[in-house]
């Protein structure tokens, strides 16, 4: 059966409106939540970004059925990957095992904050291959010290490690990535409804073990309101970074530059790409090509970070039944 998800954005509230989301998703059916993890917003109008990891262990505390992501973190550049080991085995230990740890290799608009430049994108993905490798060794929960390329551990141990092993998901956009990370990773995340590339992964995993081949995990936004024209208005102000395409918005450092690079985006444009206003039918009809192309797992992203507690109290649950109905099983 596909799951749906509830995406606790972090770029539009602050920490103690997304644990309340948190549980109101939970309360209201979603079968898992994500949370992005970010320094800065996309762009100024979002006007958020709280410490992600403390919002992530209050939810694991405050909920009791719903799994958890990190949707994604970069442990390359402003996180050290003996750090995310730790976090995430520790956010294991809260969560009762509902937790699996996203990555991906990053933005810029997040990772050049620590003043250690941006890498090109072939060193990023190499700088991820190993920090994959280090997360895991120290998720055994032995001693262990580590010489690599890009990162060292000297007699690292974590000492306080989950009963059920942290799964890792991670971001993947094209043949190269899924080349490159199918083998490591045990779920696909992507934001794209790309059946060639969820058929790839399946191939890889396939090849790599005997056992399932993991989720494909996809993200969709979505601008509900009972007015169309506000819907529009409010994605336009906070969404539009997303048409730049992945290869500019990896690269862009600033809230400024998103704002630069889509000055000329039209609120008819946003329209165009992402469901707005009142119409249910309508958001099944967007989320339905990540099903047709073979994602598991789809959370939906509600644009406005003042909507969420109306979107969840008013349309989650007519909503979910809707996508429940029309999704294969």
């Amino acid at each position: 059966m596909t799951r749906f998800g509830y995406t606790l954005m972090t770029e539009q509230n602050g920490p103690k409106e997304l644990v309340a989301n948190a549980i109101e998703a939970e309360r209201v059916g979603f079968d898992f939540e994500v949370s992005s993890d970010h320094y800065s917003p996309w762009l100024s109008a979002q006007g958020h970004s709280p410490y992600a990891w403390s919002v992530l262990g209050a939810v694991a505390h405050a909920t009791e059925r719903v799994e958890l992501y990190s949707y994604v973190t970069c442990p390359t550049i402003r996180y050290h990957p003996v750090v995310v080991a730790q976090k995430s085995a520790t956010l294991q230990i809260l969560a009762d095992g509902r937790f699996v740890l996203g990555l991906g290799t990053g933005e810029s608009l997040n990772e050049h904050v620590v003043g250690k430049g941006w890498p090109s994108l072939d060193t990023r993905q190499d700088m991820l291959v190993e920090a994959v490798e280090l997360i895991r060794e120290l998720h055994t929960g032995e001693l262990i010290t580590f010489r690599g390329e890009y990162f060292d551990a000297d007699s690292a141990r974590l000492w306080d490690v989950p009963d059920t092993a942290v799964p890792i998901g991670i971001a993947i956009s094209g043949d190269k990535s899924v080349n490159r990370f199918g083998p490591i990773a045990d779920h696909l995340i992507a934001t794209e409804p790309n059946a060639s590339l969820v058929e790839q992964w399946k191939d890889i995993r396939s090849s790599v073990g005997d056992g399932p081949v993991g989720r494909s995990v996809g993200q969709i936004p979505i601008s509900w309101d009972p007015d169309r024209d506000t819907a529009t208005a409010r994605a336009h102000d906070q969404f539009r970074w997303f048409a730049g395409g992945w290869s500019v918005n990896s690269d862009l450092p600033t809230t400024a530059g998103f704002a630069g690079a889509t000055a000329f985006v039209r609120p008819e444009d946003v329209a165009e790409a992402i469901p707005c206003g009142p119409d249910l039918d309508r958001i099944v009809d967007a989320v339905a090509p990540y099903w047709d192309a073979g994602f598991t797992d789809i959370a939906l992203v509600q644009i406005g970070g003042e909507t969420q507690q109306q979107f969840l109290g008013e349309i989650a649950e007519p909503l979910l039944e809707k996508l429940r109905d029309a999704a294969p099983r």
